[in-house]
């Protein structure tokens, strides 16, 4: 009996721990909150979330709140854009950055190309002083005294601060648009509020001479004029015209570190066997979730024999706002 009321304490310990250290979240509700929401309202682009770790985990789940209550969010993992995909950020867009300690070494490489960029650094921190609070633009404060873990070590109440503070910042932008039961059921097709959206791969894709399309027996010469000219990404099909890879920009820019001259190099050296698709008949907003499970930005399209015949991108499904 005893073992059993001591598990039922320290669980209650946890909890009202937790509990305090989100109350202590209000009070640094002010001027630069205000700051974060107007800044986000403001803004043409996307929300584009991003933190290492735990921060990630968080971070992943405040996009989602973010796009499901009508403010457009995309996550970013910071090794990802840093390897070809710190291209999904635009530059009239807004960065929400989640750090407990406010030096992760990713982050910091991330924020200076942020900077380059020019948008707008919004940072979730648990220190404020550190040299990521400096280079952020609006902080919003989530310290705390000590973690739920009994060695102050695994990331508990720190990472329940951070959620909390974007759920306040998501809800205030909700409030401020004007979101109503009626836009969430829009973006809920799944939902008991919802109705299914008809937005299909087939009405966003690019067809046509819009498809980047490279032979199995081409170079990579060929590859990346046909990358060029089409968004960075190309298709490579066998003589039967079936899909059987893909070559990316992150794909060229890691071939470049390591080979130098490239041109001369087959694309079948470099491509990805396993390239992701999708059907032109799967919802728009079911291809955006296997891009962001998948952590792309662009699926080809394919016919029952898995011949390409469109490519969907996820500036297209977001631009449609389907998410």
């Amino acid at each position: 009996m005893k073992k059993r009321t001591s598990i039922i304490q320290e669980g209650k310990r946890v909890i009202r721990g937790e509990a305090a250290a989100v109350a202590a979240l209000a009070p640094r509700i002010g001027p630069g909150f205000q700051r974060a929401v107007r800044t986000i309202l403001a803004t043409r682009g996307r929300v584009i979330v991003t933190g290492m770790g735990k921060s990630g985990l968080v971070g992943q789940k405040i996009a989602a709140t973010l796009t499901s209550t009508g403010t457009p969010a995309f996550f970013l993992h910071p090794v990802e854009a840093l390897h070809g995909d710190l291209g999904i950020v635009e530059e009239d867009g807004v960065v929400l950055l989640l750090s407990k300690s406010g030096e992760t070494e990713e982050l910091s490489t991330l924020v200076a190309a942020f900077k380059r960029l020019g948008v707008p650094i919004i940072g979730i921190l648990g220190r404020p002083d550190s040299p990521l609070g400096k280079a952020c633009d609006i902080i919003l404060d989530v310290s705390v005294e000590e973690e739920a873990c009994p060695y102050d070590l695994t990331p508990t109440t720190s990472t329940t601060a951070a959620l909390s503070m974007g759920d306040a910042l998501s809800l205030a932008l909700l409030k401020e648009r004007k979101f109503s039961p009626e836009d969430f059921a829009l973006l809920h097709p799944a939902g008991n509020l919802g109705k299914r959206l008809t937005l299909r791969v087939r009405d966003l894709m690019l067809t046509g001479k819009d498809l980047p399309i490279t032979p199995l027996r081409a170079t990579m010469k060929d590859a990346i004029l046909e990358m060029t000219a089409k968004r960075g990404i190309t298709s490579i099909v066998d003589g039967k015209g079936k899909l059987v890879g893909v070559v990316t920009d992150g794909d060229l820019r890691r071939l470049v570190e390591k080979r130098g001259e490239v041109f001369s190099i087959p694309v079948a050296e470099v491509m990805n066997r396993t390239p992701k698709t999708v059907s032109s008949e799967e919802l728009a907003a079911g291809a955006a979730r296997l891009l962001e499970k998948h952590r792309i930005t662009a699926l080809f399209v394919t016919d029952p024999r898995r011949r390409p015949i469109g490519i969907i991108h996820l500036h297209d499904i977001m631009r449609a706002g389907v998410i």
